[in-house]
């Protein structure tokens, strides 16, 4: 099908935009039709070859180039050219590129530009056709739209790809990585499979247009503060800020409800802060070695059980317990025992070989209370590392600055002040009392202190209460931000102790470079 381009210089002029070229008669005094005619075969061809040559990965280049390719309707140009969507969208990628500290060429603004002129002046050349530029303008507005709408609204980098594609769990003999560590498990929002045609839906006017772009941006006061603070920045921060801006695209599907309790962990504070409408607890925390890193996950803690007895994982008894097989004072000295899989009986160490506990047949754990790993309380949630939050029989970690220690689990400084967050407001004093006593703390009533001097002193742990449910459960985040606006409206700046600052900012590149 072929058929002439009859309007070229666009429509709907609005004083907020740059003035257009005007045409002239003299303009056409050298007119050749066919320079001038629209192909459809000859813009699908473009657009093919446009989209072929384009080698970007990202999510706007890989499903826009899925749109044309499905043969589906062109949406900026037409035999009127372009009109005001057009100019709204390069207007505003310009100036919010700018401010949140990305470069329009990484969205081919620029060339975007000279195509709008080419086609508004007809300024068309053997290499640079009217198909061509026609192809090239409509591809390249799609992109830059998708591109823009879908990373604000969900991030830019796809943490879930990054960081779980970081930490090399697994390497063959020449040395190739064959196996990463999970580290990120956030249930974020991402586009869905439709989300190019719905987005492509919001272009009917200029003002719908706009009011989409701008529902597209963070809303947020911390995503704002640090945006406000991108412009005066030094150097040195200007890669922190646009790195923590990134982290807080990323949604989690997981949302507080206005007056529900939530516990949050800030991996590079090594922190905690437990929260609810009138109380905010904060407390210091340690978390996973650089080697075995904490996960960032989200969650809702469902249950507490006290004197929890410790379950070793088998990376942990695979590197550190396996080898003292068969030395009983070793398993003695930790109280650990040693089991069958298969049938719970208990083995005793002097007969288990180090390639016994290695086979996974056999599971080691440390009898719960005093002295164990996991101190005397551990609040448990569902998630796919089996890491808690959990007290601490070494107490002195949390007098350290760096308290990366763990295997990956959360230990917390006032695991106490926890369990009480956890409960009713008004939680019963007894059953905070039988919680003290089974937590080898002194009780604060008439009724507990009766209870401790009946109970036997040669028993050394005390269970008055094993489990405490949870309801309703609490929500708890386990973050990486670098900096970080805590509970109180304090904005902290923390060290990158995983080294997820630099991952982010090298895969931001293309868009701030």
């Amino acid at each position: 099908m072929v058929s002439f381009l009859l309007l070229l210089a666009g429509c709907g002029d609005s004083s907020t935009h740059k003035q257009k070229r005007e045409l002239t008669l003299e303009a056409f005094n050298d007119l050749k039709v066919e320079d001038y005619a629209l192909n459809s075969a000859h813009i699908s061809k473009s657009l093919e070859h446009i989209s072929s040559a384009d080698h970007d990965d990202s999510y706007a280049a890989t499903h826009v180039r899925q749109y044309y390719a499905n043969g589906e309707p062109m949406v900026w140009v037409g035999y009127a050219g372009t009109d005001e969507r057009a100019d709204s969208l390069v207007e505003v990628l310009e100036r919010q590129l700018s401010v949140m500290g990305f470069k329009a060429k990484a969205f081919r603004v620029p060339q975007i530009r000279i195509d709008m002129e080419r086609l508004r002046s007809l300024n068309f050349d053997k290499k640079n056709n009217v198909n061509t530029v026609v192809a090239r303008l409509e591809y390249n507005l799609s992109k830059a739209f998708i591109g823009y709408t879908a990373g604000q609204r969900y991030g830019f980098v796809n943490p879930q790809y990054v960081l779980n594609r970081y930490d090399a769990r697994e390497k063959d003999s020449t040395g190739q990585v064959i196996a990463y560590r999970n580290l990120y498990d956030v249930d974020i929002k991402r586009p869905g499979k439709n989300y190019v045609k719905e987005a492509f839906q919001q272009l009917t006017t200029p003002s719908k247009l706009c009011d989409y772009l701008h529902a597209s941006e963070p809303s947020d006061s911390f995503y704002l503060r640090l945006l406000h603070l991108l412009h005066s920045a030094d150097i040195r921060q200007h890669k922190k800020i646009l790195v923590n801006m990134e982290r807080c695209r990323w949604r989690d599907k997981q949302k507080t409800e206005d007056g529900q309790k939530y516990v949050i962990v800030n991996v590079p504070a090594f922190h905690l802060w437990a929260v609810s409408p009138d109380t905010i607890i904060d407390m210091r925390a340690a978390c996973g070695a650089t080697k075995t890193k904490t996960p960032l996950l989200s969650s809702k803690i469902t249950h507490m059980q006290v004197n929890p007895e410790w379950v070793i994982p088998m990376s942990i008894i695979y590197d550190d317990v396996a080898h003292h097989g068969g030395d009983s004072s070793y398993f003695m000295r930790h109280r650990y025992y040693i089991a069958d899989r298969k049938t719970g009986k208990r083995l005793s160490p002097n007969v288990v070989t180090p390639a016994m506990l290695r086979s996974g047949n056999y599971r080691v754990a440390q009898e719960g209370g005093a002295g164990n790993s996991l101190g005397r309380i551990i609040f448990r949630f569902p998630n796919n590392f089996s890491v808690f939050l959990h007290d601490t029989s070494s107490p002195g970690v949390f007098q350290r600055d760096n308290r990366g220690v763990s295997h990956g689990c959360v230990r917390v400084q006032r695991p106490f002040d926890l369990a009480v967050f956890m409960m009713d407001k008004d939680p019963d004093p007894e059953l905070l009392d039988k919680l003290r006593i089974s937590m080898g703390m002194k009780p604060e009533t008439d009724w507990g202190r009766e209870k401790l001097d009946e109970l036997d002193p040669a028993v050394k742990t005390p269970r008055l209460v094993n489990s405490i449910n949870i309801s309703p459960r609490v929500p708890i985040y386990i973050t990486y931000y670098t900096m970080f606006q805590t509970p109180d409206g304090s904005l902290k700046y923390y060290p990158d102790v995983y080294g997820y600052d630099e991952v982010i900012a090298k895969s931001l590149e293309s868009y701030t470079e």
